[in-house]
């Protein structure tokens, strides 16, 4: 039939399995960067007991894994959300889904190229007493990054994964190092719900914040097309890339708490509460806890360029974008035209703000990217048992597909409104007003596509990961 996809256009078959997926899902999460920047503000809103507030945050992260490896069960696909959300809501939904989704991890990734360039500039110069101007930094890894995905998944993922058990293993190194010098403060204190600030409530205040550490948990549902056995490797890698990063955090803040002998001030009040602790326990370390935050930011850079313009990639050839975005390397089988737009999308975004720091930039594209994303989050948990009534109701699960989504959407909430809540200070203020603009307008323009091609219900999803054309 006319317009329905051809093999030619689809990319490389098998190049990904379960390890290779899950390490690109972890590399995406950036656990360095996350845990350096965030952990002291988990614990200004949770108190000692912070672990505790982690642990809630990675259950709340599987409810919503629960929607997309439902999905990829059914229909693995490159588009993730977007596809989703057209096969359950409808092609209008798909189309505004498709430009918000892009937009919102466009302007998340512009916070890791920021940091990636400020990161740099600061360990060279600490270390090496050499001052590069962050902005040439962050250019110089953009298109290190670039290059290396362009040229293959297979490539690029193994860089990433090579980087991330880098971080890891230093990350571990300094944080085991934490436990032997403060042996004497040894305690279960930040894992007994009586040391959180104010009971339970602590919980919540700390839960927006430890969710945000968790973003990237959804890059194996990108990469269903290039990976063996979607259906059953794709649920494997939400779940273990969750509960291993989980796991990851929960160690590495009781270690920091630990070398701070459980005083939540003193970690509130530190920026850098495992660089802190590190200059404390054993400062001969502390080259390791910035090259593991080098590392970090470079393997998040591959592994959000490799998953998040997939989506851009799968929105362009099922027509929801100009087509133009889905076109494929013809040697390296890569979208190509998708990936360098996208991660040179993200950097000029960085570049208008060349006269900001990096920190700051970070911090405000980072939080302005979140608000999309977390809706997208939510409309696709919504979506899940509408498809599987329409589609799939002799599958109908009154637990996968009606509980635990209500769950997810419930938790969803939380850290959504923690970032558009009112009161907030400038500019984090305007930044709600400015998505829910930014919606209206998405929608618009999936009640226009719509109406322009009516052929678009029939080709949102048309692209199965395992499926022969």
């Amino acid at each position: 039939m006319t317009g329905l996809p051809r093999n030619a256009d689809r990319l490389s078959r098998n190049q990904l399995g379960l390890p290779q997926i899950v390490a690109s899902t972890l590399a995406n999460i950036a656990p360095a960067v996350s845990f350096y920047f965030g952990f002291g503000l988990i614990v200004g809103g949770a108190g000692v007991a912070a672990p505790l507030t982690i642990i809630v945050a990675m259950i709340a992260i599987l409810f919503l894994g629960n929607t997309l490896a439902e999905f990829s069960k059914y229909r693995p696909s490159t588009g993730s959300f977007v596809t989703f959300i057209g096969m359950g809501l409808g092609p209008t939904a798909g189309a505004a889904a498709s430009i918000f989704t892009v937009i919102g991890y466009a302007v998340a990734a512009a916070a890791i190229v920021a940091i990636s360039g400020g990161w740099a500039h600061d360990t060279i110069k600490l270390f090496l007493g050499i001052n590069i101007p962050w902005q040439v930094l962050s250019i110089l890894a953009t298109g290190i990054c670039a290059f290396l995905v362009s040229r293959g998944v297979k490539i690029s993922t193994t860089w990433a994964a090579i980087f991330f058990y880098f971080e890891l293993a230093l990350l571990l190194i300094g944080a085991v190092a934490m436990l032997i010098v403060n042996w004497g403060s040894l305690s279960l204190a930040p894992f007994m719900p009586s040391h959180l600030s104010g009971g339970l409530a602590g919980i919540g205040l700390g839960f927006p914040l430890a969710v945000y550490s968790f973003v990237g948990w959804e890059n194996s549902a990108t990469l269903a097309e290039e990976t063996a056995d979607p259906r059953r490797n794709i649920p494997k890698a939400l779940v273990a890339g969750t509960i291993a990063i989980g796991l990851v955090y929960i160690f590495l803040g009781y270690s920091t708490e630990i070398a701070f002998h459980n005083d939540a001030k003193a970690i509130g009040n530190s920026a850098l509460p495992y660089i802190d602790a590190i200059k404390h326990s054993a400062p001969a370390l502390l080259f390791i806890a910035y090259l593991a935050g080098v590392t970090s930011i470079f393997s998040c850079l591959l592994g959000l360029t490799n998953s998040q313009a997939r989506i851009l990639f799968s929105a362009g050839r099922e027509g929801l974008l100009p087509r133009f975005f889905g076109k494929i390397h013809p040697q390296h089988k890569t979208p190509h035209v998708a990936m360098w737009a996208y991660i040179a999308t993200a950097l000029l975004i960085t570049l208008l703000c060349w006269n900001l720091d990096p920190v700051t930039i970070f911090g405000d594209t980072g939080t302005l990217g979140t608000i999309p994303i977390i809706v997208v989050y939510l409309v696709t948990t919504l979506a899940l048992p509408v498809y599987i009534i329409r589609f799939h109701r002799e599958d109908f699960s009154i637990i996968r597909h009606a509980i635990i989504p209500a769950f997810g959407v419930l938790l969803t909430l939380f850290p959504l409104w923690g970032l558009v809540q009112p009161g907030q200070p400038a500019p984090f203020n305007i930044y709600p007003t400015a998505v829910a603009i930014g919606l209206l307008l998405a929608i618009l323009y999936g009640i226009i596509l719509a109406r322009r091609k009516p052929d678009l219900v029939q080709r949102i999803g048309s692209y199965v990961a395992d499926e022969e054309y």
